[in-house]
Order: C-alpha cells, then sequence, then structure tokens
C-alpha cells in the first residue's frame, strides 16, 4: 500500500543515496586535507601566533578554511583565491562589455568564463603564497620562536607551489561534488570549514560554564537566541517581493499564446554573503598590514579598527549597505529586465512597458536593498556587541551563521527536488519536504 502511494525511503532512492554518499566522502577528503601541514613550518608557534592576531584577515580567512591557514596547511588558503576570482571577474563585466556579451553566449561563454576564472585563482594563489610566505619570514611567536624553520626563497617557492596546488585541488573538488554530490560544491566546502569549527566553540562555552565562568542560566539563554536568531535569518533568506507581470494574448503562427500572469520574484537579500565578506577584508587589512610593518602609524590604525570598536563597528555597517547596493546593482539591472519583458509581451499591471517599468523595478529593488542591508548589518554586528557589551561567548553568528543557513537551505531544496521529481514522500513526515504523491 506505501508502495502504491509513492512513499519510499532515501535507502530505496539509488540516485539521491548515491549522490549524499559522494558528498559526505568528498568532504571527508577535504578535512583530512586540511590536517596536512606545508614543509618548514612550526606548527605550535604559528598557531600560538593566530590566538594573538585573531582579529586580522587572517583570523577571518581562517574561519573560512575550517583552521586550515592556522596550521598553514596545504588548504591554507581554502576555497577563497576561487571566490575571489569569480567576483573579479564579475565587477569586471560592468568596465568591459565583451566579457558580459560573453556571459550571454550560452554554454560556450560560460565555459570560456570558468576557463579564465581557474587561471586568475592561479594568479592569486601564487600572489597570495607569495606574501604568506614572506610575512612568515618577519613573524615570531609570542615567545619568540620563529614561525618558519628553514626562511629562504626555497621556503618561498615551496609554499607558494603547495598552496596554489591545494587551492586546486579544493576547486576541483568542489566541481566534482556540484556535477556528483548534493548542492554546490564550493558552497559545501565552505560550509564544511565553518561547522568544523562549532565543536570546539561548543567545548569552549561548556568549558566555561564548567570553571563558574559561565552560569547554566546564560547559556540556556544563549541557545534560546541562537535558535531566534537562525529562525529570523531563515525567514528573511526566504522573503521576497513577488512583482505580478501579465502577458498580453497575441498570435504565433496559428496558436494564441500569453492572456497568463506569473510573478517576477525579488529577494530581500539579493546580494548575499558577499557585502560582509568584502566590509571584512577591508577593515581587516590595516590590521594585517600592521604585522607586516611594525610602524608606530599602522599600529595606531590596528587599534582604531579593531573588531569591537565603536568606530569599526560604525564603518562595518556603512560598508556592508554599500556593497549590498553595488552587488545588487551588477547581478541585477532594472533595465534590461524591463526591456525583456516587452519583448515577451508582458508588462506590469498598472505600470507602462519600457522606462516606467524599469524605474519602478529599479524603486521596489532599492528598498528591498535597503531592508536586506539592515538585516545583514544586524546579524554581523550581534555577536560583537554579546561578546563585548555583555561578555557572552557568542561564536555561531555573523557571516559564518549566513553561509551555514543559507547552503543548508540550497541543499535542502536539491534534495526535496529529487524527492518531488520520483514523487516520493520527503525526509520528514511533517514539514516541507513532502513529494507530490501526498
Amino acid at each position: 500500500m506505501l508502495q502504491s502511494r509513492g512513499v519510499e525511503t532515501l535507502a530505496n532512492i539509488p540516485e539521491l543515496r548515491r549522490r549524499i554518499l559522494f558528498l559526505l566522502a568528498a568532504l571527508a577528503i577535504y578535512r583530512v586535507a586540511v590536517q596536512i601541514p606545508t614543509p618548514g613550518i612550526n606548527t605550535l608557534a604559528l598557531a600560538a601566533l593566530f590566538d594573538r592576531a585573531g582579529g586580522t584577515i587572517f583570523g577571518f580567512l581562517d574561519m573560512f578554511s575550517g583552521g586550515a591557514l592556522r596550521r598553514l596547511s596545504i588548504c591554507a588558503l581554502g576555497i577563497m583565491p576561487y571566490i575571489s576570482a569569480s567576483i573579479i571577474l564579475q565587477l569586471l563585466t560592468v568596465v568591459f562589455p565583451s566579457i558580459k556579451e560573453m556571459q550571454k553566449e550560452g554554454p560556450e561563454g560560460r565555459r570560456k568564463i570558468a576557463y579564465y576564472t581557474r587561471y586568475l585563482t592561479v594568479a592569486i594563489c601564487l600572489i597570495q603564497g607569495f606574501g604568506i610566505a614572506v610575512g612568515l619570514e618577519r613573524m615570531t611567536a609570542p615567545n619568540g620562536d620563529p614561525i618558519v624553520l628553514f626562511p629562504g626563497w626555497g621556503f618561498k617557492i615551496l609554499t607558494m607551489i603547495t598552496l596554489t596546488a591545494g587551492t586546486i585541488f579544493l576547486m576541483w573538488l568542489g566541481e566534482q561534488i556540484t556535477e556528483h554530490g548534493i548542492g554546490n560544491g564550493i558552497s559545501m566546502l565552505i560550509f564544511a570549514g565553518i561547522v568544523a569549527g562549532i565543536p570546539g566553540a561548543l567545548i569552549r562555552t561548556f568549558r566555561l560554564v564548567k570553571t563558574g565562568e559561565l552560569s547554566p542560566v546564560v547559556l540556556i539563554l544563549i541557545l534560546a537566541l541562537i535558535i531566534a536568531v537562525v529562525a529570523f535569518t531563515v525567514f528573511m533568506e526566504r522573503a521576497q517581493r513577488r512583482i505580478p507581470i501579465h502577458y498580453a494574448r497575441r498570435q504565433v503562427g496559428r496558436q494564441i499564446v500569453g492572456g497568463q500572469t506569473t510573478y517576477l520574484p525579488l529577494k530581500v537579500n539579493m546580494a548575499g554573503v558577499i557585502p560582509p565578506i568584502f566590509a571584512s577584508s577591508v577593515l581587516m587589512f590595516p590590521a594585517t598590514i600592521a604585522n607586516f610593518v611594525p610602524l608606530e602609524f599602522f599600529q595606531k590604525m590596528t587599534h582604531w579598527f579593531q573588531p569591537g570598536s565603536l568606530l569599526y563597528e560604525i564603518l562595518f555597517v556603512v560598508l556592508i549597505i554599500f556593497f549590498c547596493y553595488f552587488y545588487t546593482a551588477i547581478i541585477f539591472n532594472p533595465q534590461e529586465v524591463a526591456e525583456n519583458l516587452q519583448k515577451q509581451g508582458g508588462f506590469i499591471p498598472g505600470i507602462r512597458p519600457g522606462r516606467a517599468t524599469a524605474e519602478f523595478l529599479d524603486k521596489v529593488l532599492t528598498r528591498l536593498t535597503l531592508i536586506g542591508a539592515l538585516y545583514i548589518s544586524a546579524i554581523c554586528v550581534l555577536p560583537t556587541i554579546l561578546i563585548k557589551e555583555f561578555n557572552v561567548p557568542f561564536y555561531f553568528g555573523g557571516t559564518a551563521l549566513l553561509i551555514v543557513v543559507g547552503v543548508a537551505m540550497d541543499t535542502m531544496a536539491q534534495i526535496e527536488a529529487h524527492l518531488l521529481t520520483r514523487h516520493y514522500d520527503g525526509l520528514m513526515k511533517q514539514g516541507r519536504l513532502r513529494g507530490r504523491g501526498r
């Protein structure tokens, strides 16, 4: 009877089971690679240095690499160079129309862009690898121990090659996950790196309770706050403004097409997690420079731009809002959307096609982007306020929370799509993951 209703468990869905097992195996390989250190590094001294420099861009990148940068493993750069290369090419579409035209060429254009992205990734890795090697040679641990055991050009070249090879491996692994697994491979690797740090954060939190530095009541309040923040993040990530689009009836050959009404969904957070990543990188740059150039001016800048300071948080919110508008303007062009609607015979009820439609979409998108920017700013600033003002250990928040929730939602949506394709029931008996067989 259950078979007739299309009710199946995950174990009886071969393709989905195979994809999930491939994803788990790939993530396990990734976590093993993170543990392999680059030759010539004093790992204990490097870990002590990172404990002191947690407010710099190195600590920020270490979070996305799952602790790989702290160990300077072969995957220390993580997948961030590939993301940076992709973002740079997207930004270049504004400057070079030829790249924008390449995006419109379909699969062939996307292959060319992917080709350029890989080569740009290699260039970024070589530059970052050289910079990290030079910087580490000049650094020492708080106790005076050297970070690099055998400094020189041999170490620099070896570090450049090793870190570049590690990023290329992760880039390839991410592509394999996208093709043979579940979800976007690059996002899954970042997701795994962030989630890998959660057990350590929980251990530190319960250690504070055990030593009496944190009361059980405060711990319960923290857990309730985390649940509330996650629920709010899920709500805002799913929030969208649906613009009604009506298509006029017209005759094409002997057939009458059109006459239906659909919607143009505009997400509240259309820019995703790009704004906080860019804003954090810009603000942490002075603190990072101070580690390489021991001048008094840069030391003062480090104090001014220390995470948690009033100036830092104000600039952080301003940059997030700026990058939200900037990135949204790149990925969504109201004029182009209005032209496409006019060519297809679509229009917004009460709005004239063409320029008036573009102005209406731009006005709506401007208001939505402001709401999304304020939402991202609140989520990113919340951990700092709790840690500094109330001395509450709130490790799970900010940019990491946005990435974890976004990737989890996208992955569950893809699993649901596989289940709906075969008219299977969802993984849960209650909830949104249900098949069409019901």
